[in-house]
């Protein structure tokens, strides 16, 4: 965990920024987080690597407070957020574990989709790169933010329906500059929000959740390729529960399973102190997202 630590202060007179792992729509862990790390909406910042919705039962309530503590929070959209977007507009189907009816069902559904479609899929600052499952290797930061920036464009404009209706597939499943369309943006948005192994060319693989070491033959975990052009950032993400908390120089992964009765954790920027809170299972572990 490198020069990581455990804590449960507050720094004093300043700003701190905390990253949280997958939310998942449990709110009570996320209330007892915010409790334990002091959290001040007019002073602290919250970084959130997405998921916030859907397996865990407080949907509802977790996006009314995120939503309300306004330019407090920095979110990027992940997989499970992007689906409740499209069962909404009636263009997914709801799956056998889904938890978004209370939201579908809320007098206030509207302005809380609306909320959600205006986050981003990569945020960068203070030498940080926030994304829900990975980058591809030969994406820098500017190419990963120019790329975020075609989905998130998309998702904030009117014709935002068209692309939600065709954004599921696993094709194309490598990164090509000549990609255009409803492809392109799926591609973007696979290696952003669904991305755990890849080739070293990049070419992504979506049927494998288990750990780093379960790699299928002649892929890595995208972390581990070589030469990967955001090495020399740090990379902050989730959407991985079965790798665990990594603190490292230049890796942040925060998913430790919150909503399977793991932990919901924070990591304070300023000095990589770690906190983490424990959570009652939502989801049984055979229904890996």
């Amino acid at each position: 965990m490198g020069t990581s630590f455990y804590a449960a202060f507050h720094l004093p007179n300043t700003v701190s920024t905390y990253v949280i792992g997958d939310i998942q729509g449990c709110c009570n862990p996320l209330d007892a987080l915010l409790h334990k790390i002091a959290f001040d909406a007019s002073r602290d910042r919250l970084w959130l690597v997405g998921d916030l919705v859907n397996r865990g039962h407080e949907s509802l309530a977790v996006l009314r407070q995120l939503k309300a503590l306004g330019d407090a929070v920095t979110a990027v959209l992940g997989n499970h957020d992007l689906h409740l977007l499209a069962v909404a507009e009636g263009l997914a189907k709801r799956g056998k574990h889904d938890t978004l009816d209370a939201i579908l069902a809320a007098p206030d559904c509207a302005e809380l989709l609306f909320w959600l479609r205006q986050q981003k899929l990569a945020h960068f600052d203070r030498g940080v790169l926030l994304v829900h499952a990975g980058v591809l290797p030969q994406w820098d930061v500017a190419t990963t933010l120019r790329l975020a920036g075609e989905v998130e464009h998309m998702l904030r404009g009117p014709d935002y329906r068209d692309f939600l209706g065709q954004m599921y597939g696993n094709q194309p499943d490598h990164w090509r500059d000549d990609l255009s369309g409803v492809p392109r943006l799926r591609m973007i948005t696979n290696a952003l929000t669904r991305l755990r192994f890849c080739t070293a060319d990049g070419v992504m693989e979506f049927d494998t959740k288990y750990g780093a070491e379960d790699a299928p033959p002649g892929y890595l975990p995208w972390f581990d390729v070589p030469g990967r052009a955001t090495r020399a950032v740090r990379v902050a993400f989730g959407h991985w529960s079965t790798l665990g908390l990594r603190v490292e120089e230049k890796l942040l992964a925060l998913d430790t399973g919150c909503v399977w009765g793991g932990q919901l954790t924070a990591v304070r920027l300023e000095d990589d102190a770690v906190f983490q809170v424990n959570c009652a299972a939502a989801q049984i572990p055979g229904s890996l997202k």
